[in-house]
């Protein structure tokens, strides 16, 4: 069985040589890997072939199989994520503060990489790619550890990134797959002290709460996305409609997407006609408490275990509520931190919502679906934070550093 001690040592390794890399080779590294995925696309399809296959067979529902499944188009965009990567400004070696003490020290406090960074994901194998490269631009080695649905197509990608970036004059211990999808291959990761410093997983929330729960390594906890849409009483109800059927049904699948939404009383009768005529066009399925039910009969009585559930799919809950304060209050209990929003023409409601909902991202009179580092200015990201320690929302390069001070002297003692 692999080592993951030994991809640990090898990580730690490679994380000092690309510590002291430049600038101009890491993004030849980065330039050498988007033309990698665009010559060898038939290539990595074939793998995810093999993937899709034994993911039809092994029972994955569709939603799951969007996610794993690559295309040339899909291939071209990770491609297109690598080359925004290589544009971005270096984010290693940036002064963020300086002074000259009274005795003659110059300090500074510049940023430098986190190091060696793991990250433990699902059945998205575009992950691999865009981890890779946004940790490698950050100046740090990575361990990639995706899961049994993808690794056929993990493996392909990631030996084509590895030849890559030797290309380049980079170590290939820069950029590691952990090749065994057991459990026991996850759980030897999330416990590699004294090599990896941090772990970011992303995935569904078993993943998550696994991680946690278990890992011994610094973790960023990421990717839970029980996101809510509140319908005010004083919303504009066709724009409500239009962000509920985008924030559920552009991609159900993905953290971002609406997963429960709360109607006030006064307008949930018009509210959920106009929601629901939308949400029929996708056969999305409602699970409504007793008020909504009564209001869309069709609807199927949702359960407690409901308002907590990221379905990843064409499911929403619905819920009525007789105040914004109800609706508060229900986001702050079965909510995940992630993206919330209030569609309102009332300016108090929004400043309200604004201040008491505690997330990631909270919007007004926008869909969810753009908690998003591309969407946000920020180009490509590893994941969406919804910790407040280090780093909140998505995470882009800047969040993949660490700082370190820089002290000058000429000899002073203390």
């Amino acid at each position: 069985m692999q080592s993951i001690v030994n991809l640990g040592i090898n990580a730690k390794s490679a994380a000092r040589t690309l510590a002291c890399a430049g600038t101009q080779v890491k993004n030849k590294a980065l330039e050498n890997i988007a033309a990698s995925l665009r010559a060898n696309a038939a290539q990595i399809v074939a793998a995810n072939d093999i993937d899709i296959e034994n993911g039809k067979a092994a029972g994955l529902s569709a939603s799951l199989l969007d996610r794993l499944r690559l295309n040339a188009g899909r291939i071209e965009g990770m491609a297109a994520g690598v080359d925004e990567i290589a544009l971005a400004a270096d984010p290693v070696g940036n002064v963020l503060w300086g002074q000259v003490r009274p005795n003659g020290l110059k300090i500074s406090k510049v940023t430098v990489p986190l190091g060696v960074i793991a990250v433990i994901f699902e059945a998205r194998p575009n992950v691999t790619s865009d981890a890779a490269a946004l940790c490698l631009k950050a100046g740090n080695a990575v361990i990639l550890r995706g899961g049994k649905e993808a690794i056929n197509s993990n493996t392909a990608i990631t030996a084509l990134m590895r030849d890559a970036i030797t290309d380049a004059g980079l170590p290939a211990g820069c950029i590691q797959l952990v090749e065994d999808t057991s459990r026991e291959s996850a759980a030897a990761l999330m416990k590699l002290n004294g090599y990896v410093d941090v772990l970011i997983p992303r995935g569904g929330a078993g993943l998550i709460r696994s991680v946690v729960e278990n890992a011994t390594v610094p973790v960023i906890e990421t990717g839970v996305g029980n996101c809510h849409v509140y319908i005010d009483r004083d919303a504009d109800l066709d724009m409500a409609a239009e962000i509920v059927f985008n924030a559920k049904t552009s991609r159900p699948s993905v953290c971002n997407a609406c997963e429960t939404l709360l109607v006030h009383a006064d307008v949930a009768g018009e509210a959920l006609a106009k929601v629901k005529s939308r949400l029929d066009e996708k056969n999305v399925e409602l699970r409504g408490d007793k008020r909504t039910c009564a209001i869309l009969p069709g609807s199927i009585p949702a359960a407690e275990d409901d308002w907590y559930r990221e379905y990843g799919d064409y499911i929403l809950a619905v819920k009525v509520v007789d105040s914004i304060h109800e609706a508060i209050d229900h986001i702050a209990r079965y909510g995940s931190g992630h993206s919330e929003c209030i569609v309102t023409g009332s300016y108090a409601a929004s400043e309200q919502f604004q201040a008491q909902v505690d997330a990631a991202a909270v919007y007004v009179n926008a869909s969810t679906r753009y908690t998003d580092g591309g969407e946000f200015g920020f180009g490509a990201e590893i994941g969406i934070s919804t910790q407040k320690l280090h780093a909140r929302g998505p995470l882009g390069l800047m969040n993949l550093l660490s700082e370190k001070y820089i002290v000058l002297g000429s000899g002073q003692v203390r």
